[in-house]
């Protein structure tokens, strides 16, 4: 990757986190925080209201994976938890579940149900394609979380973590710590290779990496379980003598990879983790482990995911925007967590 390109990546995610401020701002729409221009001389546009505020009673259907490891299982309980905040939202949760039938028949019951919008954090996007379709065609819109359908047509709104952003964040703070170490020994411990998320983290990683000619010496792909991450890392430690840095993919697999490196007896490199877990949070808290950083995968998504669906179905935007109308898709971002700025992110972090 040329430094332009990461840069480029750079600019596109000070965007992206200046959006997520904005956004951030949408869901209290406070007019005190908004400085009006009295030269400006574009007309002003209609204030949306306090998107907080009760509309028309609504009824959104929530449908997600089964909650197999950490990560998965806060997505669920935020989605639940922002159904319980409003009190003009009836949500409907269908049990987790890797069944993509199942998952199709769950979806296909909303629509029978005449639900008012549908929540999908899909277990196979493509997969979920034609029924989401089916949904937008009865005139309900669905929101895609996390893992995309393969048409355009089968979401009205798509909020998406930021996987190639995640390398990238992971690379580049690889880079700075090993700044003085030319021939670094870099490894990475991956996620489920056939998904394209970990292909977009490993890409991610790869680019950053080059921009201060490093490269990955020593990769293992694991599963996102722990059982994995600690087979993974195993043969990954006895594949490698000598390493200066480690990027594992995933929180819930890390505590696998920790597991591995104790029983190893290493503690020569450090490690950098992903999602962010209040497990690898305590890690880097204490300042005696390998895990020096985690970088934010959120598992907020189908929490937000709920309040658009809500918004959408009371046909309300989103309240600080010009726009009329909830965007289109909506990526969120990728922070490293680090011991300076851990305490920021804790208490809403997830657990393993």
């Amino acid at each position: 990757m040329s430094r332009s390109r990461t840069s480029q990546w750079w600019l596109s995610a000070a965007a992206l986190g200046t959006t997520a401020l904005l956004l951030t701002g949408c869901l209290s729409n406070d007019p005190d925080t908004v400085n009006a221009d009295d030269d400006a001389e574009a007309p002003a546009a209609a204030p949306a209201g306090d998107n907080a505020e009760p509309g028309d009673d609504v009824v959104i259907g929530f449908s997600g994976p089964a909650a197999g490891h950490g990560w998965m299982g806060a997505i669920t309980q935020a989605a639940q938890a922002q159904g319980d905040e409003f009190e003009d939202v009836d949500l409907r949760v269908s049990e987790g579940t890797d069944d993509v039938n199942l998952q199709i028949s769950q979806v296909e019951q909303f629509i029978n149900d005449e639900v008012d919008a549908i929540v999908v954090l899909p277990f196979d996007g493509a997969a979920l394609t034609e029924v989401a379709i089916e949904a937008m065609n009865a005139g309900i819109p669905v929101v895609n979380v996390d893992r995309e359908f393969s048409s355009p047509f089968a979401a009205r709104t798509t909020i998406l973590g930021d996987n190639y952003g995640m390398g990238v964040s992971a690379g580049t703070y690889i880079c700075e710590r090993l700044a003085d170490t030319p021939d670094a020994v870099v490894a990475e411990i991956a996620g489920i290779d056939s998904l394209p998320l970990t292909q977009e983290r490993s890409q991610g990683f790869e680019d950053a990496l080059s921009d201060c000619d490093l490269e990955v010496s020593n990769r293992v792909a694991a599963d996102f379980t722990v059982q994995g991450g600690e087979a993974a890392a195993s043969n990954l430690l006895q594949a490698a003598p000598e390493i200066d840095a480690i990027w594992n993919h995933d929180d819930d697999q890390g505590v696998g990879v920790l597991a591995a490196i104790e029983n190893a007896g290493r503690d020569e490199f450090f490690m950098v983790g992903g999602a962010g877990s209040a497990n690898m949070m305590r890690e880097i808290e204490s300042g005696e482990s390998v895990v020096e950083a985690t970088v934010i995968y959120p598992s907020t998504q189908a929490a937000d995911g709920i309040r658009l669906a809500r918004l959408l179905a009371q046909g309300r935007a989103m309240g600080d925007l010009v726009q009329v109308e909830v965007p289109r898709e909506i990526q969120l971002y990728a922070p490293v967590v680090t011991a300076d700025n851990v305490d920021q992110y804790i208490d809403s972090a997830f657990e393993s």
